[in-house]
């Protein structure tokens, strides 16, 4: 493991000592990462976030995900303890997401991540087609 100059710690061989804590993995945290920052979890969470939300409005709001897909996010989120599933005892059944007190503290960091991204998309696009443009001039250079 090593300092990556602004204060933090850069992976080596699947562990990472969490800055300020020398010595100390913190595999349980990349984890706990990788489940709540994952491809589809952080629309899931956003949207439950909102208010307790049913199946087909997930569906809605997380652009692209399909079925099962949805249905296993839902299912490892609520075994992480951040959603709560309610059934309610009508035909045909109702069930709504929400999130547990757990995650309502990682909803507002999702708040602030979201924003983040929403303001600095433009940005980052415009940086990304400049360093392809960059290297395919280098490959053409290229003997």
């Amino acid at each position: 493991m090593r300092a990556n100059g602004r204060g933090g710690a850069v992976v080596s061989r699947g562990t990472v000592e969490v800055s300020g804590r020398p010595g100390a993995e913190a595999c349980p945290v990349m984890e706990v990462l990788g489940h709540v920052a994952g491809k589809w979890s952080i629309g899931i969470l956003v949207a439950a976030g909102r208010g307790p939300v049913r199946f087909t409005e997930l569906e809605r709001a997380v652009t692209g995900i399909s079925r099962r897909v949805l249905t296993l996010n839902l299912r490892r989120l609520e075994r992480d303890g951040l959603l709560d599933r309610t059934v309610y005892p009508t035909v045909p059944p109702r069930v709504e997401y929400s999130l547990t007190p757990l995650a309502d503290g990682l909803h507002v960091t999702l708040g602030v991540l979201v924003d983040w991204a929403e303001r600095h998309g433009a940005a980052i696009a415009a940086a990304r087609a400049d360093h392809d443009a960059s290297a395919a001039r280098a490959a053409v250079r290229r003997p």
